[in-house]
């Protein structure tokens, strides 16, 4: 059975507190895991969780402050020693290239799976799969950092009251899913479009086009909400959002599933971020990150 779900692994900016870990989050999407920004004690925090090393095909780190970056040294070596078989893919910015290669070489080890690093140089498309396509956009962050979006391609759903006039049923059904119609009968005749889904990560920003271009339509959204409303401008003068800002992006960009998260230390109570961000006018589905916490991917709408 096919799982799309955000595991959350850590939750923490810059400091990681009691109950919060540094940064961490893993996507399944079906039989793949996409590791998003592994932070210092991502490879404890896989363990509390019940993440294998096996379970990633792909790392995408947004940029290279430690809070995001400092797990990589541990995870790519525990990746090596319980020998993965499968290649990873690992995607960063690619200005930091000499940060990935000490975190990757930090210690000795033997090297048994294949790492390909594929730097980001700017925004587009980075990886094109059967599944998803990925693409990177850059954000607003006093360092060079990118968010990543992730699409499902379209599919087709087909309607039972269609294929019903037409008189096809049965075998019938797969051939012209397979072959593009049936005799006179087009598949666009008996079924209509599937959207894909759509899941984005948007880490350190300012309020920018990109943290917009990523959320657009999607049915998941993780973005960080480092400040409350009331300390804007310390968000502004270090690059981050407030859970207002973050919860205004979602609402223009029509997000289902709004995951608010990397909390700075100075907060312990995780309602208001949640009162904040509806007080800002989003009305989906929210979520007000844990670590450790499962978020399953909304179902397709109808």
């Amino acid at each position: 059975m096919s799982v799309r779900e955000l595991v959350v692994l850590g939750t923490a900016s810059q400091v990681p507190t009691r109950h919060r870990n540094h940064n961490g989050y893993l996507l399944r999407w079906d039989g793949e895991g996409i590791l998003f920004d592994p932070g210092e004690g991502t490879q404890r925090q896989m363990l509390r969780a019940g993440v294998a090393a096996h379970d990633i095909d792909r790392i995408c780190v947004t940029h290279f402050h430690g809070d995001h970056s400092l797990g990589l040294a541990g995870v790519i070596q525990r990746i090596n020693l319980d020998q993965v078989p499968h290649p990873v893919t690992a995607h960063y910015p690619a200005s930091g290239q000499r940060f990935f290669e000490r975190l990757r070489y930090a210690t000795a080890y033997r090297e048994t799976v294949r790492l390909t690093e594929a730097p980001v140089a700017g925004g587009g498309v980075i990886a094109d799969t059967p599944s998803y396509t990925l693409e990177a956009r850059r954000l607003d962050h006093p360092v060079e950092s990118f968010g990543y979006r992730l699409t499902e391609p379209d599919g087709r759903r087909m309607l039972p009251a269609r294929l019903a006039a037409h008189g096809i049923e049965g075998p019938d059904v797969g051939r012209i899913q397979r072959e593009g119609g049936l005799g006179a009968v087009a598949l666009e005749d008996v079924s209509e479009v599937r959207r894909g889904q759509r899941f984005a990560f948007v880490m350190d920003t300012r309020l920018c086009d990109g943290a917009y271009e990523l959320a657009e339509g999607c049915d998941m959204l993780v973005i960080e909400s480092t400040f409350l409303d009331e300390d804007v401008a310390l968000a502004t003068d270090h690059g981050h959002l407030t859970a207002g800002q973050a919860a205004r992006v979602a609402r223009a960009a029509g997000v289902r599933h709004l995951v608010l998260t990397h909390f700075s230390q100075r907060y312990s109570e995780p309602d208001e971020f949640e009162r904040q961000a509806r007080a800002a006018g989003f009305e989906g589905e929210l979520s007000v990150a844990r670590d450790l916490v499962r978020v399953p991917v909304p179902r397709r709408e109808a």
